[in-house]
């Protein structure tokens, strides 16, 4: 059949609240042009990230009631710790309440001044805490992810050259190599079998661990069961086995391929290490047994891990987003191509040309699919992911400026998607109209979830692309 179907039955709902486009001018007037700053009651529908924010299945909900809040030694962690286990092969789990404790955990104790932590792209709040411990994150994600609309299959890849040249010119200071699977910020573009066993002969090369960035390691493993030859049809199971066999640790938002809407967890192998984080734990999240999660938050990641390997599940999320992808792409719209594993990434530097970076066309472009229709999106360009050059202090561009439009798990259905194609469409035939945003204020870190803006006017254009 080639019409796509929600695999699953539908037994609660929340209702949308209707906005009119007026209204939604004066509501993003009101959030300073910042559309973290919106209730999500003035949202039609919500695609600012994928981040906790899916549907849980009736068995996660029944899940919750056997949950155990026992301060210490509860059954619920005894269970979580099982599932971890299984599903990735690492011994020591130690759980937090989301993915970035778990990063803060990690990088306060391997990290610090001097170090350097490469990874094929690290995306905003592991970037935040690998700096904060004073440590410098760099990005080698492969060439063939700067051509948005190459249909390479492995478009997160590590650039293995850049990798090798930055393990042998850092030696000892580089306390681990991090893959970001999928890689979020590059478009949700999967890392292939071979080039995470790459790494890892690069890692056992220099005597530098490897750890993986798991929040979406579901959906990384069925585009390499569907994308790279040696793995097709494989089961996912299989797949992931094969992963995290090569890697030393990992951290995970279980927000997202945990299909819950709260929890995380480090894994390590090293018990020397676990100690360490655990203590730290203990000071900041919580009970090693529980990290900052309730009993029964646990028993729901715990069930959200085995549903989230159902190939049934994944081939309608991977289908469901292929869907808005290629229609995109067949009427011009520049869209990030192939379809990444959890979102449709718009090419706003393509999109929008007349605005240069530093008028941060992603964010420009955001704002007018919320006024167009009442999308709300997330801009992962220069506004959130921009450098400083450490001798200048001036700002540089990010590589690529992409709107992301995450796609909540379980969620919306297929007639949520033709919308959402509808309004992109109508932005995109107005799009000479559109300007760029400034900075009025913002904190020097993480600037894009709490900045304010004002717009710029649309710079003139001679013709259209």
């Amino acid at each position: 059949m080639k019409t796509i179907i929600e695999p699953f039955r539908i037994k609660s709902v929340e209702p949308i609240h209707m906005t009119s486009r007026e209204t939604r001018e004066r509501l993003i007037q009101e959030a300073d042009l910042n559309l973290f700053a919106l209730k999500s009651d003035d949202v039609i529908i919500d695609l600012l990230t994928d981040s906790g924010t899916g549907a849980m299945s009736s068995e996660q909900w029944a899940a919750l009631m056997r949950g155990d809040e026992s301060y210490a030694g509860s059954p619920s962690y005894q269970r979580f710790e099982a599932v971890v286990r299984e599903v990735f092969g690492i011994k020591n789990v130690i759980p937090t309440h989301q993915g970035r404790a778990a990063e803060h955990l990690l990088f306060g104790a391997v990290g610090g001044a001097g170090k350097t932590v490469p990874g094929n792209t690290h995306f905003d709040t592991t970037r935040a805490n690998v700096e904060a411990s004073g440590a410098k994150a760099v990005d080698y994600c492969c060439a063939e992810s700067l051509d948005t609309s190459s249909n390479s299959p492995f478009k997160g890849n590590m650039d293995i050259g850049r990798l090798r040249d930055c393990l042998a010119r850092e030696g000892q200071n580089v306390p681990l190599v991090l893959v970001t699977v999928t890689n979020n910020a590059g478009g949700g573009q999967p890392v292939s079998l071979a080039n995470l066993r790459a790494v890892r002969a690069l890692c056992d090369e220099f005597g530098v661990p490897l750890f993986i960035d798991a929040c979406r390691f579901a959906e990384n493993a069925f585009l390499i069961s569907k994308r790279e030859d040696s793995e097709k049809g494989r089961p996912l199971e299989d797949i992931v086995h094969d992963m995290f066999r090569l890697a030393d640790g990992c951290t995970m938002s279980a927000k997202k391929d945990g299909l819950a809407n709260i929890g995380g967890f480090i894994a390590v192998r090293n018990g020397e290490l676990a100690r360490i984080l655990r203590e730290r734990l203990v000071v900041t999240e919580g009970f090693a047994t529980y990290g900052g999660m309730a009993g029964r938050d646990l028993e729901a990641v715990a069930q959200g891990l085995r549903e989230v390997l159902s190939p049934e599940y994944q081939e309608y999320r991977h289908a469901s987003i292929q869907y808005v992808v290629e229609r995109l792409a067949g009427i011009g719209i520049p869209v990030v191509q192939p379809a990444g594993g959890h979102a449709i990434f718009l090419d706003a530097a393509r999109f929008l040309p007349q605005i240069p970076w530093n008028e941060f066309p992603g964010q420009a472009l955001a704002i007018e699919l919320y006024i167009e229709g009442g999308v709300r999106s997330c801009e992962i360009g220069s506004l959130m992911l921009a450098g400083v050059d450490p001798e200048t202090g001036a700002e540089i561009p990010a590589e690529r400026e992409l709107v992301r439009l995450a796609i909540p798990r379980r969620t919306y259905t297929q007639s949520h998607m033709d919308y959402l194609l509808e309004v992109i469409e109508a932005v995109w035939l107005r799009r000479e109209q559109i300007g760029g945003v400034e900075i009025t204020s913002a904190p020097p870190v993480l600037r894009h979830f709490t900045g304010k803006y004002r717009r710029r006017q649309p710079a003139p254009r001679t013709a259209v692309s």
